[in-house]
């Protein structure tokens, strides 16, 4: 069983920047591709961006596209979200999970671990 714990969240104004970080423990594949999702208030949980096993290739939701960086270092079993240029429309809890295939415009990746306890993030206009 995966183990994820989320980090880095907090209230930033807009325009400012966060780093996620997601650390994994317990039995891990450092081969699976991963993924960061968000849920904000009332809201279902969606997609913002994946990362392959090497870091070689990266997917993004058209909404964080150009602000959002995704990345690993699996010598750390961790996944890291750069945010920058935030806006009040980010603000949601913020979730790591394994992920079956990077996605595509037609099918957004599936989280396919159990899901962590998320970090928050707030963005104030």
């Amino acid at each position: 069983q995966v183990q994820l714990v989320e980090s880095g969240g907090g209230l930033v104004q807009a325009g400012g920047s966060l780093r996620l970080s997601c650390a994994a423990s317990g039995r891990i594949s450092s081969a699976k591709p991963m993924g960061w999702f968000r849920q904000a208030p009332g809201k279902e949980r969606e997609f913002v961006a994946t990362i392959n096993w090497n870091g070689g290739t990266t997917y993004y939701a058209d909404s964080v596209k150009g602000r959002f960086t995704i990345s690993r270092d699996n010598t750390k079993n961790t996944v890291y979200l750069q945010m920058n240029s935030l806006k009040p429309e980010d603000t949601a809890v913020y979730y790591c999970n394994q992920v079956f295939t990077l996605g595509t415009s037609r099918t957004p990746p599936a989280p396919s671990g159990s899901w962590g306890q998320g970090t928050q993030v707030t963005v104030s206009s």
